[in-house]
Formats: C-alpha cells, sequence, structure tokens
C-alpha cells in the first residue's frame, strides 16, 4: 500500500502535478479529509511560508505527512516586487493586477524587466520539514499575450518571445518552476 501526503490544495491542477511526479505516493487533497485550514502566510520568503503551512497543517493532522506551496513572482527592477505578495498586493482580478505591473514598467527597456516565477515546496510530519525550490526566468512583456493560463501567465514572457499564455499546458507543465521544485521534492523523499 501507498504512503499517503496530504496535500495543502484545492487546485486541481496543483493536484494532478503532484500526482504524476510523486507517483509511489497515494496524495490526498486536504479537503478530502475534512479539514478546513487557513494559515497566515505571514513570513518573509515562499519557502518559509510554505515550510509553516506544512507544519501547522501536519500537526493538525496528527503529525501524517503534508506537503504545502508558496509562490509568486519577482521583479527585478522593482527590487524583487511583489514577492511573498504576489497573491496579496492589488485587489482585483488576474488582469487588473498584470495590468498595475505593466503601468510600473512602462517604458523600461525588455533586458531590465527580468521576472522570475519562484515556487517552494515544502514537506513536513510535524517534526521534521523539508522544502524545495523551483524557478523559472523570463521578462514582463510590454502587453499581455495568449489565452492559456492564469495569473501573470500572459505577462510572463520567456527567452523564446512567448509568453506562458501562449503555450499549451502540456508545454507550460514541462517548464514550470512547480515541477522543478516537485522533482527536486522527489529525490528528497527518502528522508522520511
Amino acid at each position: 500500500m501507498k504512503k499517503r501526503i496530504i496535500i495543502a490544495s484545492k487546485n486541481k491542477g496543483k493536484i494532478n502535478e503532484t500526482e504524476q511526479i510523486l507517483k509511489e505516493y497515494q496524495i490526498i487533497p486536504i479537503e478530502e479529509i475534512g479539514i478546513e485550514y487557513n494559515v497566515e502566510e505571514d513570513k518573509e520568503t515562499f519557502k518559509e511560508n510554505a515550510e509553516k503551512k506544512a507544519k501547522d497543517i501536519a500537526n493538525l493532522i496528527n503529525g501524517q505527512m503534508c506537503i504545502a506551496d508558496d509562490s509568486g513572482i519577482e521583479i527585478e527592477y522593482l527590487n524583487g516586487f511583489p514577492g511573498v505578495h504576489t497573491k496579496r498586493w492589488l485587489d482585483g482580478t488576474d488582469r487588473e493586477r498584470n495590468m498595475a505591473i505593466l503601468e510600473k514598467l512602462k517604458d523600461v527597456p525588455k533586458l531590465e524587466r527580468k521576472i522570475k516565477f519562484i515556487t517552494a515546496i515544502a514537506l513536513s510530519d510535524g517534526k521534521k520539514t523539508i522544502s524545495v525550490e523551483g524557478v523559472l526566468k523570463g521578462f514582463v512583456a510590454e502587453y499581455p499575450r495568449g489565452k492559456n493560463g492564469f495569473g501573470f501567465d500572459e505577462i510572463f514572457e520567456l527567452e523564446n518571445g512567448k509568453t506562458l499564455a501562449e503555450l499549451s499546458i502540456e508545454e507550460k507543465n514541462q517548464i514550470s518552476a512547480r515541477k522543478k521544485a516537485l522533482e527536486s521534492l522527489r529525490k528528497r523523499l527518502n528522508e522520511f
């Protein structure tokens, strides 16, 4: 029988990707075990927020293994803004946040529009916690492009000139920061 890992997410895409990469484990979405959680993301880094969530929830579920993440973007020209506040710096839709970022970078040349998407993933049983990060680098596009994806995908331009929203889901999943982080985590699962 496979070991269980509770995943602190309701996002079907995240759950599916985690199941695909951590095949040797049974991945159980937290809502399936009837736990309501709301961990405040008040740390300085994505990694610290992911660790806090994973550890708090593992303690809530009596030491069962829990996987949690935190992710967002950092824009070099804006000194790493919005960073850990990616989801909260502006109330509104994804498009409204994207347009506000484009406004902040108006007339900034492409080579100064560097952006990183960072995904930190932590695994904890309440006593021991390990964490990893995956990073995807690119540039902030001059205007939104593409119909696929969500969040900042329409303004995240890769080296090849395409935005993440112009890729198919399969293409995006092959290069995603989440995939990189999950693959790093997979190599460390023997620590549990």
